[in-house]
């Protein structure tokens, strides 16, 4: 078996948008697979919004760092096969994840904390379903969507109105359909008409927008017309904005990203206001701090997806040369549903 991998760097901090001149795909060696380790073999890699803000010296304080120059990128969620395991409970040719990102093959150990626990080297049950599918609504993202539909939304039986922005993305198409699920009245926003259009006919939600038809305020107003009393927000600035002036009193707001602002200066919403008048909660949060949900919520996406229940949607690109393309075209909205590389078989 070669020694030598590729690997994916990032060659300099893009300004503006990203694009494939911001990486460089190099030979990099293997070391032997010692004690406790797996050598993994890549089949799947995660393409994600929150990669571009490691993508600047100065990432967010409290988030992930951001990407060494010119070094492998590590803390991407992957997915693969074990060629060679010294490592108990990890066989050759199961599928793992972890979390050494853009490369072709890693050695893992078995035993490292990855991503707060979310993304340590794990054996997927992939009787089933798709291995790739633990990349979206069976991983991180189906997390995300989890809790802050369950945790930060706090929703119960009591049917509730929720706006869902970005929602033809891979986290916002997951809280459409389980807060459809689960019985409430969901409103979406995407940008094109054709996302529209899938949200209406194919995820189901009772009504949608484009962001892009007029102004946010008055679309929204039209989808709901007696308010909302959840916001999932992943876009950040105008919308929420928008959503601060619709929400009903008591309401809250689960705040997941703020896609709008990471290639672009910060638009703060000029309303903050309305959250204290109308006594909201907002509340930030990342899916990886939930990780005690982890098991819970692939039981129960495992079933909607085996009866139909949840329609699993992906945008692929084919080769780990393509994942900066996918990043850029994720940026530019350009994707549907959880956007992937396909790595090999």
């Amino acid at each position: 078996m070669s020694n030598e991998a590729y690997a994916l760097q990032v060659s300099r901090y893009p300004v503006g948008q990203v694009g494939a001149d911001d990486f460089e795909l190099v030979p990099v060696d293997l070391p032997e697979v010692a004690d406790g380790q797996v050598l993994v073999r890549t089949t799947w890699t995660s393409v994600d919004p929150g990669l571009r803000l490691r993508l600047r010296a100065d990432a967010p304080e409290g988030y992930f760092p951001a990407f060494p120059l010119h070094q492998p990128m590590d803390g991407i969620v992957t997915i693969g096969v074990i060629e060679e395991s010294r490592a108990e409970g990890f066989p050759v040719g199961a599928t793992v994840w972890h979390s050494y990102g853009w490369r072709t093959h890693a050695v893992v150990d078995a035993g490292e904390v990855a991503m707060n626990g979310l993304a340590s080297l794990r054996v997927l049950d992939v009787d089933g379903i798709a291995p790739q599918t633990y990349l979206g609504p069976m991983g991180p993202m189906g997390l995300t969507a989890y809790a802050g539909l369950h945790v930060i939304g706090a929703i119960d039986d009591e049917p509730r109105t929720i706006w869902v922005s970005a929602a033809a993305g891979a986290v916002g198409v997951l809280v459409c359909q389980m807060a459809r699920q689960l019985g409430h009245r969901v409103v979406a926003s995407a940008g094109t008409d054709e996302k529209v259009r899938w949200l209406l006919d194919e995820i189901g939600v009772d009504a949608a927008f484009d962001r892009h038809d007029g102004p946010l305020g008055e679309s929204l107003a039209q989808a709901a017309p007696e308010g909302i009393d959840l916001y999932f927000d992943a876009v950040g600035g105008d919308h929420l904005e928008a959503a601060l002036a619709a929400m009903r009193p008591f309401g809250r707001i689960a705040l997941c990203g703020s896609v709008g602002d990471y290639e672009r200066e910060p638009a703060g919403p000029r309303n903050l206001f309305l959250a204290t008048s109308k006594n909201l909660t907002m509340r930030g949060y990342r899916g990886s701090s939930y990780v005690d949900l982890l098991d819970e919520m692939q039981r129960r996406v495992r079933a909607w997806i085996q009866d139909g229940s949840v329609t699993v949607k992906e945008t692929v690109y084919d080769g780990l040369d393509q994942a900066p393309r996918a990043l850029a075209d994720l940026m530019a909205g350009r994707t549907t549903g959880k956007t992937l590389v396909r790595v090999g078989d």
